[in-house]
């Protein structure tokens, strides 16, 4: 039974725990999308001329001619002191994910050893100090120090996805996955809507982009403050959990006790696992197709399409909208078959992760070739995005069905690889589009249709939804033929401390 005061302060809560940790971490990941994003709409008003050092001018360029449209969109630009290439733009916004990439497995690592609390929150404060750093950075050293800041902004946000994706899996029952998964990381949606709509409003009417990050980065440090009060490792660390939800939690969950030592992460095993290098491709082409519009869509409408900053905020602040709420559809309607036995998980994952790879490619394509049809360019990527709303209950979770004991070290692993499209996508497309014409964009996005569609089709063919050998080798066994790995020098350590105390029984 809990002490008294621990009851009063569990009666306080509505919902039970597991649904305040996963309210915590779709604002988690909420801010961490703000502080990632928000440069992609600032650089449109930062740099004073986006096609500098080209005299270029594009025949088939859009008119200003729509109510949206300010028709001093170039010049009306008050604080834009920086003179970038587009190339050089995209190396910027590339910088991030370097860093992003570096701590993915660390931060796997210290979340399964230490806990995903403070793994998480000290990343993400990091992250929020960097961010209000950002003005003063980047006046006094100009790209290269924005760059550089970039790179230790990404490496706060590493950890992020890893300690949520192990603390998901000491929370919540295997059946509620689907759900949790979509309202946790649709987060990442209320971010680009958040981060897309204020960054607009900040900037609109002559508004300083230096407010955008002074914003972001107060935001990110009250959650932290929240998530220090509100959130714990595990149900069995959690202070003032009801005894109901804590024992309902140790029955269902397969790591929601975290008491015993674990064996050694799998790597060989992970590494020669054909489902795992399924999901790494399956992740691989998600990201690019998601960075390109998460990082590059801004600048699609501000250059091509011709908006003025604010209608650019809002305009690229619904597709995500779109895709935040189609989540939740996917996730409740994969959840219900797979109750119901409708379908397999494995089928269930690859449906919802083909709805979220083939839909978009087609979708931008069509985007492309509307022209200057805004209303049509628009209307097309708001069903890319929704439909990419699939890939929360589908690929996203995998790493919780294939690996619940390793999901921490698992997506990192994933999520760590895939961000190399975050840092080709920005420098590819800053080079495919020199003079950021419509034709220069259209390659682009045939070129991630390409890699969409190429990894889905490899995650078809060799995804699997069920829990993996590896993963939990004392049920499991090994398989035929397995003669190494790491579990093994676990279990002979096991089988020594046995014989120990046996010995000291025996005297």
């Amino acid at each position: 039974m809990l002490p008294r005061w621990r009851q009063t302060i569990s009666r306080l809560f509505l919902i039970p725990q597991r649904y305040v940790l996963g309210i915590m971490g779709l604002l988690a990941v909420c801010s961490a999308y703000t502080m990632r994003v928000c440069l992609n709409l600032a650089v449109t008003q930062m740099v004073n001329n986006t096609n500098s050092g080209s005299d270029f001018v594009d025949p088939n360029a859009c008119p200003d001619e729509s109510e949206f449209i300010t028709n001093a969109t170039s010049s009306s630009r008050p604080y834009a002191i920086f003179d970038w290439s587009e190339s050089t733009q995209g190396l910027i916004l590339s910088g991030f994910y370097y860093g992003y990439a570096l701590t993915h497995v660390p931060g796997g690592y210290l979340a399964e050893r230490y806990g995903g609390k403070w793994t998480l929150g000290v990343g993400l404060l990091s992250t929020a100090i960097f961010t209000l750093l950002t003005p003063v950075v980047v006046k006094a050293g100009g790209a290269t120090w924005l760059f550089i800041l970039r790179v230790l902004q990404g490496m706060g946000e590493g950890p992020t996805m890893p300690a949520l994706m192990i603390m998901l899996a000491r929370w919540v029952p295997p059946h509620e996955r689907s759900r949790q998964g979509a309202l946790v990381f649709g987060g990442a949606q209320i971010g680009n809507i958040f981060g897309s709509f204020m960054s607009g409003f900040l900037m609109a009417g002559d508004g300083n982009w230096v407010n955008v990050f002074y914003f972001f980065g107060c935001f990110g440090i009250l959650w932290f403050l929240a998530w220090s009060i509100l959130c714990f490792s595990t149900p069995n660390t959690h202070p003032y959990i009801s005894d109901e939800e804590l024992k309902y939690l140790n029955e269902t969950v397969t790591s929601a006790d975290n008491k015993s030592v674990r064996d050694p992460v799998p790597w060989k095993a992970i590494v020669r696992s054909v489902p795992v290098w399924a999901l790494l491709f399956a992740a691989v082409g998600h990201d690019w197709g998601y960075y390109t519009m998460v990082t590059d869509l801004p600048k699609y409408m501000t250059d091509v399409l011709k908006f003025n900053i604010a209608a650019t905020g809002t305009l690229t602040a619904i597709p995500y909208l779109a895709m935040w709420i189609s989540s939740f559809i996917f996730g409740w309607a994969c959840d219900v078959c797979v109750k119901r036995e409708w379908h397999s998980i494995k089928t269930g994952r690859i449906i919802h992760t083909t709805i979220a790879a083939v839909g978009p490619a087609v979708c931008i394509i069509l985007a492309s070739y509307a022209g200057c049809d805004r209303f049509a360019a628009v209307a097309y990527f708001i069903a890319s995005m929704a439909l990419m709303g699939g890939f929360y209950s589908g690929m996203k979770v995998n790493a919780l069905d294939l690996a619940p004991n390793y999901a921490g070290s698992l997506t990192a692993m994933i999520n760590g690889t895939s961000t190399i499209s975050g840092i080709i996508t920005p420098y590819l497309i800053g080079l495919l589009t020199p003079d950021s014409t419509l034709g220069q964009w259209r390659v682009a996005f045939w070129v991630c249709f390409a890699v969409l569609v190429g990894t889905n089709v490899i995650y078809i063919i060799w995804a699997d939804g069920k829990q993996q050998w590896w993963d939990d080798v004392r049920q499991y066994g090994y398989p035929e033929g397995w003669k190494h790995g790491p579990l093994k020098i676990a279990n002979r350590d096991t089988e020594k401390s046995k014989k120990k105390e046996a010995k000291k029984s025996a005297k």
